[in-house]
């Protein structure tokens, strides 16, 4: 073991031992081949969940469990409640892996939490044999290609800056549709506060102060059609 630690040694040796893979995709041929790598790998611990609330049981059983996601068939509301659960298992680690994701999605994870992979499923089968490596070593890795779509999409709002964040737009649009701040706090599944203070931020970038004028912003910019809500 030359200079390295007993006690991180054996720690980092049980982790080994005691690590479950958890295949959250609705899948049956990719789970087939999820399986079929992760074995290659001499790993048999393999579970697999179906919904959120089945995955957050196996978490709780497995916190240090390593994750293969497919985000858009799976029942998350939005990126927010993915990196909730991740954080609430901090110790977890997670390769996305999916047919597509956009851009804003791809940001917002990425430089939100680094317990995160990112592989396409119609990229070269050695993005998810890398991120299986990457893993197992405790890093992340992210494919050329979702490197590929950040970088161009930072490139485009440098270009042409948006005055609302994604976020901001899905509360505006939700505003303009009658929807009170404690119903927008449970749709996306966020706190009363933290809706509050993503419209404290809206009115103040649009330079206006009441729900009224939001109606109509939202109106201008068509986010919501005017059969939507009653003014």
């Amino acid at each position: 073991m030359g200079n390295f630690p007993k006690s991180l040694y054996l720690c980092t040796q049980k982790d080994k031992r005691m690590r479950k893979y958890i295949l959250a995709d609705n899948q049956e041929i990719t789970r087939f081949a999820l399986e079929s790598l992760i074995r290659q790998k001499g790993e048999n611990d393999i579970l697999r969940a179906t919904d959120k609330a089945g995955l957050v049981q196996l978490l709780k059983e497995h916190e240090n469990a390593v994750v293969l996601l497919d985000y858009t068939l799976f029942d998350f509301a939005d990126e927010e409640q993915l990196l909730i659960v991740a954080e609430r298992f901090s110790l977890s680690e997670w390769i996305l892996f999916s047919d597509e994701l956009t851009p804003q999605f791809l940001r917002r994870v990425v430089y939100s939490s680094h317990q995160f992979s990112i592989v396409f499923k119609d990229g070269p089968l050695k993005d998810i044999r890398d991120a299986l490596d990457a893993v197992n070593r405790h890093n992340r890795h992210i494919s050329q290609r979702a490197l590929e779509v950040i970088i161009s999409q930072q490139q485009e709002d440098e270009e042409h800056p948006s005055i609302l964040t994604e976020t901001e737009t899905e509360i505006v649009r939700a505003i303009a549709q009658g929807k009170t701040t404690k119903e927008i706090a449970n749709e996306r599944f966020s706190s009363v506060h933290t809706i509050t203070t993503h419209r404290k931020n809206i009115f103040r970038k649009l330079g206006i102060n009441t729900a009224h004028e939001v109606i109509k912003y939202a109106l201008r910019a068509g986010l919501v059609d005017s059969s939507e809500f009653y003014i």
